[in-house]
């Protein structure tokens, strides 16, 4: 054999980061001996300890309803099939959803109503949004110019702060899931740029896998856990915000404004900033340091780029239009109040799935070629975005309706505090913050503050203490949960890319949801005393 059939194939970095998933078997990876026999292993035994997992829990002799014994029993045996991974993600949470019904816990036509949600159909519009950037360049274009900013493009660990910086300002005011769904192309685009560098200088192998790249891990995951930081900062950041804000006023008659909610938030999110940087850089520690050269690279890039193609050019408008319809409810939320009837009004009417969906469907009516009837994006290239990342979040939002409906995380919760016999003030906000944090890692974060508030409150009452203080303890929490893939819409986003591997999020998502919970429990009573909150 000659030694040209013997040197491996160079990677097409672009494509591989293009062609993503959620889901690789073994032979898809590229891993070495060590990796392989982990995986093998992993995966192995999720095969026994799943149903394992649910027969043992549903044997157990308990004093909760049988609806709720079930449910509970399956949900252990899917988190044990996302941890393990014997089957492709996506099926685990199929799997466990049929079983649901199969089991009788609810009937089909309820238990899957759920997949109608909002959040799916944003998931869906703003991946057809993120192929057209991709395939079209556009988001290798936003990638340079973030890198072009002073300073920023001679470091990873700059790179990194910088992207994590501009996600939490963005999602203060706009939607977490619809800030990472529009800054994800321009990561990946990045990933692309330090990737291409590293292969370029031979500091990777020829055929080397980009998906496995610690850099992109850092980077994607900088993208889904500083959404949810920047998303604390004021009341319309996040829905959990808006429900823990008004179930708050409901029970103690104060309100929250706009000003002073941002006054207490705002050194906390700092402090999570800082954390979650150092937790990401730490446990995800870039290949490269330095980036020598790269600020001559990238304006040498930047110059082959030539001026915008027609199909750039559409699909940049398509994406304004959808930015900009994002942002409008904050804006309004700024100027005429979160309480008016112009607010409520223009969030209700641009809900952030509609408006992904609208956003999208102008990539298929802003043409290229007019005279070949040919548009900015065929449906062939439309199909081709992570169906599996939107199933999988899917069945994470059944699982949260459920453990509502069925009353499940309202019994967890009342017979934690009743077992653990909370009384002062600390111990409640702790419970809180706890709770609000595993209940939000198997449901959405605005199902978490929908359940987790109202059990707080009264406990506190009951205690004889001001529930302020829990109560928003737990609000802020509920928008935690970095763990698994459907532990927040953002994760889901994120490990979409494929850059992603599951053990590397539970790694990073533990460390970061212990060391959040602590800043809440520390800083939150010292904010709302120092803002005058609590008075």
């Amino acid at each position: 054999m000659s030694t040209t059939d013997d040197t491996p194939a160079r990677t097409d970095v672009d494509q591989r980061l293009l062609g993503g998933g959620t889901y690789r078997s073994l032979g898809e990876q590229q891993l070495s001996p060590a990796e392989e026999r982990f995986e093998r292993g992993r995966r192995t035994i999720g095969l026994f300890l799943a149903p394992l997992v649910t027969l043992v829990f549903l044997a157990l002799p308990l004093d909760i309803p049988a609806g709720q014994q079930v449910l509970a029993g399956v949900l252990l045996g899917v988190i044990a099939l996302w941890v393990t991974e014997p089957v492709p993600i996506p099926v685990g949470g199929l799997i466990g959803v049929s079983l649901i019904v199969v089991l009788g816990v609810a009937p089909a036509s309820d238990v899957l109503a759920p997949f109608g949600s909002s959040t799916v159909f944003t998931f869906i519009g703003a991946f057809i949004l993120a192929q057209a950037m991709l395939k079209h360049g556009l988001a290798r274009r936003f990638a340079f110019r973030v890198l072009s900013l002073p300073g920023v493009g001679r470091s990873t660990p700059r790179v990194i702060i910088a992207f994590g910086v501009i996600t939490c300002l963005l999602s203060a005011f706009v939607s977490n899931t619809a800030t990472v769904a529009m800054l994800l192309p321009t990561a990946l685009g990045i990933l692309s740029v330090i990737a291409k560098l590293m292969q370029d200088r031979g500091l990777v192998a020829a055929a080397f896998d980009p998906t496995r790249l610690r850099v992109g891990a850092a980077l994607m995951l900088m993208l889904a856990y500083g959404a949810s930081v920047g998303g604390l900062l004021t009341p319309v950041g996040t829905p959990p915000n808006l429900i823990g804000r008004g179930l708050i006023e409901e029970a103690t008659g104060r309100r929250i404004p706009f000003a002073q909610w941002t006054a207490v938030a705002a050194p906390i999110c700092v402090a999570m900033f800082v954390v979650l940087a150092l937790v990401l850089l730490l446990l995800n520690k870039p290949e490269i340091r330095r980036i020598e050269g790269v600020e001559q690279y990238v304006a040498a890039e930047r110059a082959e780029l030539g001026p915008f193609t027609r199909a750039q050019r559409n699909t940049l408008i398509a994406f304004v239009v959808t930015v900009a319809l994002w942002i409008l409810p904050g804006i309004v939320a700024l100027v005429a109040g979160a309480e008016s009837a112009a607010y409520e009004t223009v969030s209700n009417r641009l809900n952030e799935g509609i408006v992904a969906v609208l956003g999208a469907s102008l990539l298929f009516l802003l043409p290229t070629d007019w005279r070949s009837r040919e548009f900015t994006l065929s449906w062939s290239d439309a199909a081709r975005i992570d169906w599996g990342t939107i199933l999988l979040f899917g069945t994470g939002i059944i699982f949260g309706a459920l453990l509502a409906k069925t009353g499940l995380a309202e019994t967890i919760g009342r017979g934690s505090a009743g077992a653990m016999g909370l009384t002062g003030t600390f111990a409640i906000t702790a419970f809180a913050v706890a709770l609000a944090i595993v209940i939000s890692e198997t449901t959405s974060n605005t199902a978490s503050a929908a359940v987790v508030v109202p059990i707080i409150i009264p406990i506190a009452v009951a205690a004889g203490i001001d529930p302020l203080v829990p109560a928003l303890a737990a609000t802020f929490a509920a928008s935690f949960g970095f763990m698994l893939p459907v532990s927040t819409p953002q994760n889901a986003v994120v490990y979409g890319s494929g850059v992603v591997p599951i053990t590397t999020m539970i790694r990073s998502g533990v460390s970061f949801d212990i060391l959040g919970g602590i800043l809440i429990l520390l800083l939150l009573p010292l904010m709302v005393a120092a803002v005058g909150l609590g008075g």
